[in-house]
């Protein structure tokens, strides 16, 4: 069994998750975590942010083929904030990825884009569209977990006439 959500966030936060743990899923379990905390313009920001902060800290440059990946950081947060906005979130990041498998496929962004397009320098610098479709869209809202605990705990008084 794979660490808690809470332990997992706690040592990518403070890039201390052991380097041979950081992998697809991983970065799919930090995209599902902010996803579940933030708005999603939040989220791109703390996810851009923490993953060159991990980076940074586990020594992994920057270069034409490694490194962060602006594009694809972009594409796979859309893609785990239309599944959660879908079938919406799970007690866990585990339950979430096994129950949407389609997500561990590393090759799920090549529906979207050509691989020159993808593997651009200009991809891995800034967010460039797919050329091949467009990322999906839900016409679901999707709450935070902090949005939904809000609303929960927010209760209207009852009016009784007698």
């Amino acid at each position: 069994m794979s660490m808690s959500d809470e332990e997992f966030f706690q040592q990518f936060e403070t890039q201390t998750l052991p380097l041979e743990q950081w992998d697809h899923r991983a970065h799919l379990r930090v995209a599902y975590l902010y996803l579940s905390r933030l708005t999603f313009e939040e989220a791109l920001m703390s996810v851009s942010s923490g993953i060159r902060a991990y980076n940074a800290a586990q020594n992994i440059r920057d270069t034409p083929t490694g490194g962060y990946h602006e594009t694809m950081t972009q594409a796979w947060l859309h893609l785990v904030h239309v599944t959660m906005s879908e079938f919406g979130p799970m007690e866990n990041s585990d339950q979430f990825l096994t129950a949407q498998a389609q997500l561990l496929s590393k090759r799920a962004l090549l529906f979207f884009y050509s691989r020159d397009r993808i593997m651009s320098a200009e991809a891995k610098k800034t967010f460039v569209t797919p050329d091949l479709a467009p990322l999906p869209k839900s016409s679901k809202v999707r709450q935070t977990r902090n949005e939904a605990e809000a609303n929960a705990n927010h209760s209207s008084p009852s009016l009784s006439y007698s």
